[in-house]
């Protein structure tokens, strides 16, 4: 079913704004928790935001007030909205899928998609 299309990132200026989306073309988003996840560069992948399949959104403290996540079912789409970025907020942007409430699936897995870069310079 193929695996999600991350798109978006670019490189910034410290308080610019990229939007990131995640589609996908196989599989029905709505019907999945997704997050989005990065990774800075030496560091731990970290979940940044995620988007129940509810609608209930949840966005990790380090971006809380910076970042926000949506749902565009007609589009299948799930964006992360960026604002106020910051240095540290360089890394690479993973979308992953789960039906699972607690965990998600190994990221070797097509659940995953293979991430997109955002750079924020000073």
């Amino acid at each position: 079913q193929g695996r999600p299309v991350e798109s978006g990132g670019g490189l910034v200026q410290a308080g610019e704004s990229l939007r990131l989306s995640c589609a996908h073309s196989g599989r029905r988003l709505r019907d999945y928790r997704v997050g989005w996840f990065r990774q800075a560069p030496g560091k731990a992948r970290e979940l940044v935001a995620q988007i129940r399949r509810s609608g209930n959104l949840a966005v990790a403290d380090p971006v809380k007030g910076r970042f926000a996540i949506s749902r565009d079912n007609a589009k299948n789409t799930v964006f992360l909205q960026m604002n106020s970025l910051k240095v540290e907020d360089t890394g690479v942007y993973y979308c992953a899928l789960t039906t699972s409430e607690n965990t998600f699936p190994d990221s070797n897995s097509d659940y995953w998609g293979q991430g997109t870069q955002v750079t924020v310079s000073s």
